[in-house]
């Protein structure tokens, strides 16, 4: 139910007033950002939260309208950065996403600074973005201009996560995902132009096979099995340099508890908190069934203020006199 009920269509759900602006790539690709729409108060030093969306989501996704309504309501500056093909668009060289494509979130960073933007910088990433998020901190180390950032519901361990899906009640979120992801690349491709085996990819019935038939060749990778040695965000922690809260839970459908990383796996700058219930990006904490309350918006935000007030103390103590 915690998995479940976040996800469903309930008419109450915030609904912040976002723009679209299509977002053009080095390798002459493209994807989509929502941008929430300014209040009058924001400026170019406000600070911009980035959310990074989860497997076949969007910036429409309960959790990422969450996150956008509470960056509304503190004057900030937010976007959904989209995965190549995911949402109302599509992309237009004959690739998707995956969870290990860290060069988009890159880019998109770097712009944001070119472009002007002065303000303190966070990234807030669900499942399969808050892999890339963790894989990029790793990458980037002491390069990242974020100034902290916040991943849940991670997927550390591919292979474990995809073993995790084929197990009792977790086959029905993975026949309900797959089901999905088939129906994406239909879309886009078709027997004839795919660059894959359309037979053995409309034939998978676990993400293990989805990614050993289309995941892996679509993206260079050998087969699944490097896809998800290569892509794995477990094995950046240890070299990440910027504050970084991960938020899990250990009744998550798409993982087992085992995934957890010991803490000689992490650098100083990562703080796990595990739950013990909470689902996948579900994380209920109270209320009722018409109106749930949710921890994570609480949560995520409550850390940023906090690496915010922290900067802006380290500001002050800098300036001659104060």
């Amino acid at each position: 139910m915690q998995t479940v009920f976040p996800s469903l269509p309930l008419p109450w759900l915030p609904s912040p007033v976002v723009f679209r602006e299509m977002l053009e790539l080095p390798d002459g690709d493209v994807t989509a950002v929502d941008w929430l729409s300014e209040a009058p108060r924001t400026t170019e030093r406000s600070p911009l939260l980035v959310v990074l969306h989860g497997l076949e989501s969007s910036g429409k996704s309960t959790y990422a309208r969450q996150l956008l309504q509470a960056a509304s309501e503190r004057g900030w500056r937010a976007a959904v950065l989209h995965f190549r093909d995911c949402g109302d668009y599509r992309n237009r060289l004959p690739r998707r996403y995956h969870a290990g494509e860290t060069s988009d979130v890159r880019y998109f960073l770097h712009k944001l600074r070119t472009d002007g933007h002065e303000g303190p910088l966070l990234a807030a990433g669900y499942s399969l973005g808050g892999n890339v998020l963790l894989k990029y901190l790793g990458e980037a180390a002491a390069d990242s201009p974020l100034l902290a950032a916040a991943a849940v519901s991670v997927p550390l361990n591919l292979h474990a996560s995809s073993e995790a899906l084929s197990i009792g009640l977790s086959r029905f979120y993975q026949n309900y995902l797959l089901r999905r992801m088939k129906r994406a690349v239909g879309r886009k491709f078709n027997r004839y132009t795919a660059a894959f085996d359309w037979d053995r990819a409309m034939k998978a019935r676990t993400f293990a096979e989805f990614d050993d038939a289309v995941t892996a060749p679509l993206h260079g990778f050998a087969d699944k099995n490097d896809y998800y040695d290569r892509c794995s965000s477990a094995g950046y922690l240890k070299t990440i340099e910027r504050p970084t809260l991960i938020i899990n839970a250990r009744d998550d459908p798409f993982m087992t508890p085992d995934i957890i990383p010991a803490e000689d796996c992490l650098s100083d700058s990562v703080t796990v908190e595990v739950s013990e219930r909470g689902g996948h990006v579900g994380f209920i904490d109270g209320g009722t069934p018409w109106r749930p309350q949710y921890y994570l918006p609480k949560r995520i935000i409550a850390f940023f203020e906090s690496e915010l007030a922290g900067q802006q103390a380290d500001e002050a103590y800098a300036i001659p006199g104060l």
